[in-house]
């Protein structure tokens, strides 16, 4: 299967893996395939993207599920009510929370091991609820490799799943805006951790320190944050794995101002700020956990050649095993064939392509509606 951006969908397509409204409602089954009609309420509902297959390049790649979809979608589910609670009540209805973080962590806990292949599907408008629970599972994961105890990663998780929860003070349309802030919008931008500390530490049953989350995870190692404009140890260990997590998410995910960053060059941006912006040891701890090449990305080889990523392994995450199916000048091979990364030191992945490039390697000029181009074998 593939990742395929909303603009790039064509009839005939088939559906990978399920769709689902906003409520959790089944839009799409596995299998389907894709009519013009199903692509322009996709588009309506502001769908970003979704897994397909029926291309050259969505045969026998599937991307491992460190939570699964119907966890995630309850977890949203979930925590979609409380932030409506706290919005018109002003208060965070705890057992819900509680429900989600354990149902998170015993998940995450019984699948520890397998490299995540990070890619989900969601809408804009959504982005809030599935970002908060995206950077808990991603803060999880982070704080497993740290060796936090149960304990700890119960806080932790408490946490990085309402750090945004202050964002219930910003309007929605700051918030989904496509162009650049105004002032007085970025400055209810910058109120939310603030806001979202007052908020929990009303509540006795939510740790102070996963109230600190969400006061401290926009700041920065360096000092270049806010609030507060703390650094270095000022800084909670818990907001230091959930800053990382939160900036990551952001990266690759849709948003209605630009499309997602592809996987290594997020990690490749953070990586930069190792050391400075971000802890390490912290950074080190997120990415030993996530795929640079998500099983069913289109990559090219440094010999020129083009394939997907079908397998990814722990062991060797930048060192996937790659079907080729064009040689270096670009021709479609006839039979196709597999390449194990990890056993040939010579061959390396020189980048990942973009959608449009597939598109553009597949079906040629950018038009409009046609068909699925290049059929899979």
């Amino acid at each position: 299967m593939r990742r395929v951006g909303i603009g790039f969908l064509r009839p005939g397509m088939k559906v990978a893996r399920p769709v689902y409204d906003r409520s959790g409602r089944l839009l799409l089954a596995t299998g389907i395939a894709l009519t013009e009609n199903f692509i322009k309420r996709l588009s309506e509902m502001r769908i970003g993207a979704l897994y397909i297959e029926g291309d050259i390049f969505s045969g026998g790649a599937d991307a491992s599920e460190i939570v699964q979809q119907s966890t995630r979608m309850e977890s949203i589910k979930l925590f979609k009510e409380t932030y409506r609670y706290v919005k018109s009540r002003r208060y965070i209805d705890t057992r819900s929370v509680q429900k989600t973080v354990d149902d998170l962590l015993d998940e995450i806990l019984g699948s520890y091991g397998t490299l995540i292949n990070y890619y989900e599907i969601r809408t804009y408008d959504d982005y809030t609820f599935s970002h908060s629970v995206d950077v808990c599972i991603l803060s999880l994961l982070t704080g497993i490799s740290l060796g936090f105890d149960r304990l700890k990663l119960k806080e932790l998780d408490i946490g990085a799943l309402l750090h945004d929860i202050g964002k219930v003070k910003v309007s929605k349309e700051v918030l989904n805006k496509p162009g650049a802030l105004t002032p007085d919008e970025l400055q209810q931008i910058r109120r939310h951790p603030e806001e979202g500390f007052n908020i929990l530490r009303r509540h006795h049953d939510i740790p102070l320190l996963s109230a600190h989350i969400a006061l401290q995870h926009q700041e920065r190692l360096d000092g270049s944050g806010y609030p507060r404009r703390l650094s270095g140890d000022e800084i909670h260990k818990y907001a230091r794995v959930v800053m990382i997590a939160d900036v990551f998410d952001a990266l690759t995910s849709d948003r209605p101002y630009r499309t997602a960053y592809p996987v290594m060059q997020a990690v490749d941006f953070i990586g930069s700020l190792a050391g400075e912006a971000f802890e390490e040891d912290y950074v080190a701890a997120l990415f030993s956990n996530i795929s640079p090449f998500p099983a069913g990305s289109v990559v090219m080889l440094n010999t020129g050649e083009i394939g997907q990523v079908v397998k990814t392994d722990k062991s060797a995450p930048d060192r996937p095993v790659v079907r080729i199916f064009f040689d270096r000048q670009k021709n479609r091979i006839n039979h196709p064939f597999e390449i194990d990364l990890s056993g040939e030191p010579l061959l390396s992945i020189a980048q990942t392509l973009s959608e449009e490039e597939v598109f553009r390697l597949t079906c040629g000029t950018l038009q409009p509606g046609g068909s699925a181009c290049l059929d899979r074998e």
